[in-house]
């Protein structure tokens, strides 16, 4: 299966002014009213965001709930772009949507979480958009799942979509973290890994679920190396209809980007990609060592997995794994490797040994 995507760089979508990074897009979570919308965009092109979110359409889990104002808070966004001149964008989550975005002008959309992971949706959004210039972000699915996540893209780039990109908000989670959804950093690492050309926004107002968190996770997508920021403003939080708590009035806004450091990209330091290159190539040393040494671990799994099929047993020992990956993670404490690295990196050899003698015993 093609896995490319052909992409339209960011930078000649005509949105954002990539001389000030990061890329920012920002608004009220919902569009409550049109005095509403149009204060918080005068705040925010008061200091020069040029791209609005509002949402129109609101995904709840509970009927009842402020579920938004619909296709009247598209007129607003509208008028948005006409007294300030600024780009507009909502959520999509049905053809029904898009063709009254396309309707109302509006210039750009966004597929959320619970969208991304219902593939019938998604197509039906990418047969909506097909023959349309709009660009479109598609946030990473509710759970942990980066091929649900491509497999969107992919959707949307087939019907013709070329302007792609990507929001990271975090994964729903059970556990208890200070945080509303938990980052999972490495899943908008590995997209960006795949896929470099691919815009990726870090959206830390959902991420967090308060206005604290909205800083120090900004700062992190920016030592990642992400593109831009989706961020909730309002022009006064504590009377908002939804996620009041993690909504910034436009001067705070201003403050927090100002307070983030931008990591470049790149450099022509000479000191800086000389030594880059030695450590670089360092590591790929030590990588080919890795997979020779991990050649030599399945050689002798598929061994031992003969061995088990020759006298009938069971190709899973639960207690002697047990007891291997506890040595391991307290063997990974005195080298400084935390236990969830060594953990996630031993799961991965021993499901693919167990993978491999599973072959073995049924061939």
């Amino acid at each position: 299966m093609d896995r490319n995507l052909d992409i339209i760089p960011v930078s000649k979508w005509g949105f954002f002014d990539e001389s000030i990074p990061p890329l920012v897009i920002a608004g009220p979570c919902s569009a409550e009213s049109e005095l509403q919308v149009m204060m918080t965009a005068k705040g925010l092109h008061e200091f020069g965001i040029h791209v609005y979110r509002a949402g129109i359409w609101k995904p709840r889990t509970h009927p009842g709930s402020f579920e938004g104002v619909g296709t009247q808070g598209l007129k607003w966004l509208r008028k948005v772009k006409e007294e300030f001149g600024m780009k507009v964008c909502t959520e999509v989550a049905s053809e029904k949507h898009v063709f009254e975005c396309i309707k109302y002008g509006i210039d750009m959309v966004w597929i959320g979480a619970r969208t991304t992971a219902n593939p019938f949706l998604v197509q039906e959004i990418a047969d909506a958009l097909q023959d349309t210039d709009i660009p479109v972000l598609v946030k990473n699915p509710v759970n942990p799942d980066i091929d649900l996540w491509i497999g969107a893209l992919e959707r949307l780039n087939r019907a013709g979509v070329k302007k792609l990109g990507v929001i990271h908000r975090g994964f729903s989670t059970s556990e208890k973290i200070p945080y509303r959804n938990n980052p999972l950093w490495q899943f908008a690492v590995e997209l960006r890994t795949r896929y470099p050309e691919l815009p990726v926004f870090a959206d830390p107002s959902h991420m967090g679920g308060a206005r604290k968190y909205v800083q120090p996770l900004s700062q992190r997508a920016m030592d990642l190396g992400f593109d831009g920021l989706m961020v909730e403003s309002h022009c006064d939080p504590s009377c908002a209809l939804s996620d009041a708590s993690q909504q910034l009035v436009p001067e705070d806004l201003r403050k927090m980007l100002e307070s983030l450091t931008v990591r470049r990209k790149s450099t022509d330091d000479k000191e800086y990609n000389d030594s880059i290159g030695q450590l670089r190539t360092q590591i790929d040393v030590i990588d080919e060592n890795l997979l020779e040494l991990l050649k030599s671990r399945m050689d002798i799994s598929k061994k031992i997995g003969g061995f088990k099929k020759a006298h009938n047993i069971a190709i899973v020992q639960a207690s002697r794994w047990d007891s291997i990956l506890s040595s391991m993670i307290g063997k990974g404490r005195e080298y400084g490797l935390s236990e969830e690295f060594v953990t996630a990196v031993f799961t991965a050899i021993h499901e693919a040994s167990v993978d491999a003698q599973n072959k073995i015993l049924e061939g």
